[in-house]
């Protein structure tokens, strides 16, 4: 070993030391908790997303005559097909539940405030990217409520001022859906989105480790006693442990509850209820509750308002004077969003 490990420092010439250097760094104790160190839940659950989908993009076919069938082929007759497409579709889901989960954490501790200001831009971006490619993968199931929803979608982005057409046309490859657009679909959701996440991710990375993570006073901490713990390997080795509680969590819903086959989809016939995945119930049961205009129009202006909340918190706070004003904004807005979700989920049409 001695003899390799020359052999090897001579091509690459970092010591064990400098790798502790630069992964040693001080994580604040109240990271030890689980619900404050999110962000690391939905990196791994996109990881395992990769690996699935690059399994199943062996056999999924982009076009319209060939997409609900080689669906089916991996669903009922490739080894393991099943298995693998129930993954993917509950990676998703939990991803996308860690990621408003991870937001609303930051949003409730203030830990988007001054100098963390753009992070949370960065945060924002990878929870809209995220968004767009569960429904792009909704989308390229080829079934009767996938194919209405994309189209509903479409329609719906047609209404936005300015860049709403150009962007249906895009999305659609034309005025309507047609057989360019199950390919851009696929597109969008195996190279694009992936790749601009991956991209996100590094940059926020990169501002965390510019700021550091913000410091929080912990109770539980001894009043003499260090207030740090090393990343490598106490923090490493506990995001380890969240993995493979995940993990076990994806088999088991993938085994007791596996991604299913709708009917195929059909132009011709529009279904009598047409719903969206959970994640967009908000926004389905908002259009049904004002004008299409005016539903299109204020949800731009709330998603730029998350954008571009910190410099609205910090003029909300000049103004009222309360600190924790956000905290009751951000109440408010919870339990509307849950609302309208749960609205939205039980009711028929």
């Amino acid at each position: 070993m001695g003899r390799f490990t020359a052999w090897l420092y001579e091509r690459i010439p970092v010591s064990s030391e400098q790798l502790a250097e630069l992964t040693n760094e001080p994580v604040p104790n109240h990271l030890k908790r689980w619900w404050f160190c999110l962000g690391g839940t939905p990196a791994y659950l996109f990881v395992v997303q990769i690996v699935t989908g690059i399994l199943l993009a062996m056999y999924y076919q982009p076009s319209a005559t060939t997409a609900y069938e080689s669906i089916r082929y991996i669903t009922e007759e490739a080894t393991f097909g099943w298995f693998l497409r129930s993954m993917h579709k509950w990676a998703a889901t939990l991803m996308i539940a860690a990621m408003v989960l991870h937001q609303m954490r930051v949003y409730f501790t203030g830990a988007y405030r001054q100098p963390r200001e753009l992070n949370w831009m960065i945060g924002m971006a990878l929870l809209m990217a995220t968004l767009l490619t569960g429904f792009t993968g909704y989308s390229l199931a080829f079934e009767q409520l996938s194919y209405w929803g994309a189209t509903v979608a479409a329609n719906i982005s047609d209404a936005v001022p300015l860049v709403g057409t150009t962007a249906k046309q895009i999305l659609l490859g034309g005025e309507e859906y047609n057989e360019r657009t199950l390919s851009r679909f696929y597109i969008l959701h195996a190279a694009i989105l992936p790749g601009t996440i991956i991209l996100l991710v590094i940059c926020h990375i990169a501002q965390i480790r510019m700021h550091g993570v913000t410091e929080f006073s912990d109770p539980a901490d001894p009043p003499k006693g260090p207030k740090h713990f090393n990343f490598f390997p106490d923090h490493m080795l506990t995001e380890l442990m969240i993995g493979l509680v995940l993990m076990i969590i994806l088999c088991a819903l993938s085994t007791v509850f596996p991604a299913m086959m709708g009917p195929k989809a059909n132009p011709l016939q529009t279904p009598d209820i047409i719903k969206p995945e959970w994640f967009f119930y908000v926004s389905f049961r908002w259009l049904k509750l004002f004008s299409l205009s005016f539903a299109v129009i204020s949800t731009g202006f709330i998603v730029a308002a998350m954008f571009l909340w910190p410099w609205i918190d910090k003029l909300l706070r000049r103004i009222t004077g309360n600190e924790e004003i956000s905290v009751y904004v951000g109440i408010v807005a919870t339990f509307l969003l849950i609302g309208l979700t749960v609205w939205e989920a039980v009711v028929a049409h």
